[in-house]
Formats: C-alpha cells, structure tokens, sequence
C-alpha cells in the first residue's frame, strides 16, 4: 500500500508519499512548493532515513517537509 499525504497554508504545500524500500520497511518522498508572496519555488527529495512502518514513514516526511519550510522562511538558506 502507499500513503499520501498533504499539509496545505495556502501559501506552501508539503506533500509526502511513500513507497517500500528495497531491503524492508518504507521510504518517503517529500514534495515541497510554495508561491506568492514569498518567491515561488519546489523542492522535492527522499527522507534520509528508511522507516519500519508507513505511518512512520508518513507523518514523519510531512514534519520534515514542514521543517524544510520553516528553516526557508526564517531565512536559514536561500534556494
């Protein structure tokens, strides 16, 4: 099975996906895009980490990819 799943401001959208590893367990692919006012961007890139579950995998990719967002918008790094 693969879960999906959105956390959308209006401004930013996260979205994860996962998917099973090759050697067990579920890896997450995070998608994130964000548009005006800030400048539009996306981003997309595999958690770092293989999860033993896909609820696991899920919610910890979409706080990643909130985490992602917040470190952008606090100026940390610029894309």
């Amino acid at each position: 099975m693969t879960l999906r799943g959105t956390v959308d401001s209006g401004t930013w959208t996260v979205e994860a996906m996962t998917s099973p590893a090759p050697h067990g367990g579920y890896l997450c692919q995070i998608s994130i895009a964000q548009s005006a006012p800030e400048q539009e961007f996306g981003h997309s890139f595999v958690h770092y980490r293989t999860f033993e579950t896909e609820a696991e995998a899920i919610l910890d990719g979409l706080r990643a990819g909130m985490k992602w967002i917040e470190l952008k918008n606090d100026h940390v790094f610029q894309v």
